[in-house]
């Protein structure tokens, strides 16, 4: 998994799968769902990430047991 914050395009985006992109979702505005051509999840995208996330420059990943 990776999260790449675009500043420039004020962009943030979580990439779950290295596949290509056969088919885009607008769940929300300005949250995109991206999908392979099987259903997968590939990516997220949430457009105008700093007006939406707290801090989109910082990224907390924690793995939970149980």
């Amino acid at each position: 998994m990776r999260v790449i914050y675009d500043k420039d395009t004020d962009t943030l985006t979580v990439i779950f799968l290295d596949a290509p992109v056969a088919e885009s979702d607008e769940e929300k505005p300005g949250v995109i769902l991206d999908f392979d051509s099987s259903g997968n999840l590939v990516s997220l995208e949430i457009l105008d990430a700093s007006k939406r996330l707290q801090i989109p420059e910082t990224v907390e990943y924690q793995v939970v047991s149980g």
